[in-house]
């Protein structure tokens, strides 16, 4: 570490690249040590780019090299060097400014982001930001700034610190016995002091401010839905001529409510939405107007109208599903309402079989081909349904299998004595033992008998 340097949003370790660079790492220090950088304003910063500061007037277009503070104007800056081959890879790289003419003064950027590659050739690298110092740049990188890319409020470097130089002072530096004082025009340069309490409610009365909290709140909710996935954008806005009702009555149907509030005008969809399984109404229902102003009336006047022994209750939707198929299996999509007619239940969720077909080059050749066994090869109709005696069978087995079970849990109920501990290790039983070897003796004999008619 080479200088510290002290800012209005914390301190900043700079190592100097003295051996790589020592005309630009001679400079930087020479002026850090003459005080020159002291009260300068970081004046252009640049989120995830660069923070350019080193002008003690604050505009960008001032500030000479530590040669021109010594010798005058005509050493203003000092030429780059072209065999510096340094890029700008890591964050908190400290660069000199390149005037345009290839030249440098005083100002200087640190980096706010890694592989800059566009600032590689153009501007000189000289040093970087220590890792423990990353903690403030990332305060610097998140500053409120104008449309010229100035922070709304100062930050400025407050004193540099040389904690090690290898080069020895130029005749004439001019070295201050003690800091200076900020100047008037140094002052007058920035927009709000960093001293100054900001207060962004001032002159708002509490119906504002809870507004504005109330969007904020809206706005973070919305981006975790995003992160987890529940909304495919979290800059995504409901639509507007949709009408949510719920506490419905479960009799009520889709054609109660098309035609309760068709008399505010054209509905293009009215659904409500059921059980995927039973197919039984949930309550609740999307009405989609065809304006936004039949909408509004529908909201106006049917809030806690009763319908079908129910009151009901009305919103505007703040639902997107329909805007985007986001939560809808693959190949799948969704059959609603139109002005022709509600879709029939057996439509609401269909696979589309034709985009499957498109998609079957994703699947291997054996699940194609159990797919293909699945349907007859005539008309690709599904299996045919099972047979009254298939159904018979089945139903016999699965009786047996409840009794055998119902057996076997019985034993494992009975109190464990010593004699019942026996039983119940050796397979549950001394009956069930001897009957379970006669029927082994017996398919031995039958293997036997088998194995000497086929010799």
């Amino acid at each position: 570490m080479a200088v510290l340097m002290e800012t209005s949003l914390g301190d900043l370790e700079i190592d100097l690249y003295t051996e790589e660079c020592p005309q630009e790492s001679m400079n930087f220090l020479k002026l850090c040590k003459c005080k020159y950088y002291n009260f300068s304003l970081f004046h252009r910063v640049v989120r995830n780019f660069v923070a350019q500061t080193g002008d003690p007037t604050g505009r960008g277009q001032g500030g000479e090299s530590i040669w021109g503070l010594i010798s005058g104007s005509d050493f203003r800056f000092f030429r780059k060097n072209e065999e510096n081959k340094f890029k700008h890879v890591k964050r908190g790289t400290l660069s000199f400014v390149n005037d345009g003419s290839n030249k440098h003064g005083s100002q200087f950027f640190i980096t706010l982001a890694e592989n800059i590659d566009s600032l590689d050739g153009k501007h000189s690298v000289f040093g970087e930001v220590a890792e423990e110092s990353y903690t403030t740049l990332a305060k610097i990188n998140t500053a409120i700034c104008d449309e010229k890319n100035q922070p709304y409020q100062d930050i400025r470097i407050r004193h540099t610190i040389i904690l090690d130089d290898p080069f020895p002072d130029p005749e004439g530096l001019p070295v201050p016995e003690q800091s200076p004082l900020p100047t008037k025009d140094q002052l007058e340069t920035g927009l709000i002091g960093e001293d100054e309490a900001i207060n962004e409610f001032e002159g708002m009365d509490e119906v504002e401010v809870e507004e504005i909290m109330r969007k904020r709140e809206a706005r973070g909710r919305a981006q975790v839905l995003e992160m987890v996935g529940d909304l495919p954008d979290a800059d995504i806005k409901a639509p507007e001529n949709v009408l949510f009702v719920c506490k419905l009555n479960p009799v009520t149907t889709d054609d109660d409510l098309r035609l309760i509030f068709s008399r505010f005008g054209k509905i293009i969809s009215c659904e409500i939405i059921r059980d995927w399984k039973t197919q039984e109404s949930l309550q609740y229902a999307f009405i989609e107007f065809d304006n936004k102003k039949s909408c509004e009336d529908a909201y106006l006047k049917m809030e806690n109208v009763i319908i079908d022994d129910r009151r009901i209750h009305v919103d505007f939707s703040q639902s997107v599903s329909k805007l985007r198929d986001f939560r809808l299996p693959s190949g799948w999509k969704m059959a609603t309402n139109s002005a022709s007619g509600p879709a029939s239940e057996e439509k609401k969720f269909e696979l589309a079989f034709k985009e499957k077909q498109k998609l079957s080059s994703k699947y291997s050749q054996h699940n194609r081909s159990r797919h293909e066994k699945s349907h007859r090869k005539d008309n690709h109709s599904p299996r045919r349904e099972e047979s009254d005696s298939y159904r018979r069978r089945k139903r016999y087995h699965n009786d047996v299998n409840r009794d055998r079970h119902a057996h076997h849990k019985s034993f494992s109920r009975r109190s464990r004595s010593p004699v019942a501990s026996k039983r119940y290790t050796d397979h549950r039983g001394e009956e069930y033992d001897k009957t379970h070897d006669k029927q082994c003796q017996k398919r031995k004999e039958r293997r036997r008998e088998e194995r000497t008619d086929r010799y």
